[in-house]
């Protein structure tokens, strides 16, 4: 989809949103919907508002061009003159815009989820997941994100067989989008006795997070399953069937929660997850059908696509999607992810323009 194409979706779904504000039917409604349609509408303004100004000036251009080849030169100097201040204007909107456009028509979602898995490696690659884990919280924590656990599977060694959080914050998606796929460690592993170095995997998905009125979800639509937790947690965690399972009854999708003692909160958490792998199946079915487009000009965001290399022994980090190697990942594990996702976001930007002018 080309970027102007994006942006008027992208205002039609604000002005729609700006309708239901003053709706009073909605008005004088249930509060929640009107806390979902006020956050969806904040979470577009930045972008909308724009593009709004940015046609607004693609409009008065087109109204000064007469002026431009009046007879009389004062009025032709004056609207010349006017003409470049607007263009000026309008050149530098554009630029923020398609900043603002990398990504895709997600791309300035304020909530995502985030799941990491371990692969192949066993309890390595379980314990590599938890890196990557702290990585992740640490970069939030850098930009002030909130970072939620929604769901892990602790191995025995304290790593992560799976975890799934919420990051919720202004640029949280945009950020992170590009970190979907196949994550490669290579290192000498706790594990190992001998010192020899170990190549391990764990892979991520980052998926927007859909608002409540996007997905509509009724308790009919899947199987509720109630169990009790199992791993860390004392004998409350044990004994009371406070974790849950949702199936979804038409796609299969499994989504189970079990991280809160409160079954009522382990709840609200799977509900939240399963509308986002709803969300994102909904995305992928599109993504399908205009194959011959490109959504990220950087990857698939397919788990089994191989994006990025962790060489501990060399301090090295490679990202393969756009060749970039950097000599500093004890600091990028430490959460100093600000030179990979720059990278990453350039090397985009810069694809985009040229998508565009083709």
């Amino acid at each position: 989809m080309k970027i102007r194409e994006q942006l008027e979706q992208t205002l039609a779904r604000f002005t729609e949103l700006e309708g239901m504000m003053s709706d009073p039917a909605i008005l004088s409604g249930e509060g929640s919907k009107m806390a979902t349609i006020m956050r969806e509408h904040g979470g577009l303004s930045k972008v909308a508002t724009k593009y709004r100004r940015y046609k607004k000036l693609a409009d008065d251009l087109r109204e000064l061009a007469p002026m431009l080849d009046a007879a009389d030169p004062d009025e032709k100097a004056m609207a010349a003159e006017e003409a470049a201040t607007i263009k000026a204007e309008r050149d530098q909107i554009w630029d923020e815009l398609l900043e603002l456009s990398v990504g895709g028509e997600d791309a300035n979602r304020m909530r995502c989820v985030l799941e990491i898995r371990a692969g192949t490696g066993g309890e390595e690659a379980a314990l590599f997941a938890r890196d990557l884990f702290e990585m992740y919280r640490r970069f939030a924590e850098t930009k002030g994100w909130k970072v939620e656990i929604m769901d892990s599977s602790v191995s025995e060694r304290g790593g992560f067989k799976e975890i799934i959080l919420s990051i919720e914050g202004d640029g949280a998606y945009r950020a992170l989008q590009f970190e979907s796929g196949g994550h490669r460690v290579q290192r000498v592993p706790e594990t190992e006795a001998q010192g020899r170095v170990h190549t391990s995997a764990a892979t991520v998905a980052v998926m927007p997070e859909p608002e409540d009125i996007e997905i509509d979800l009724k308790p009919e639509d899947y199987r509720l399953d109630k169990f009790c937790a199992s791993g860390p947690g004392g004998q409350h965690v044990n004994k009371t069937e406070s974790a849950i399972r949702l199936t979804h009854l038409e796609t299969g999708i499994v989504v189970q929660c079990q991280d809160e003692k409160s079954q009522h909160k382990n709840l609200a958490k799977a509900i939240r997850v399963l509308k986002t792998r709803l969300y994102e199946a909904k995305r992928e079915t599109e993504r399908k059908e205009r194959s011959k487009e490109r959504m990220s000009l950087i990857g698939s965001g397919d788990r089994s696509e191989r994006i990025r290399t962790y060489n501990f022994p060399q301090n090295r980090l490679t990202d393969h999607r756009i060749n970039l190697t950097l000599y500093k990942l004890d600091q990028i594990i430490a959460g100093d992810m600000q030179p990979v996702s720059d990278a990453l976001m350039e090397y985009e930007r810069s694809m985009l323009r040229d998508d565009e002018n083709n």
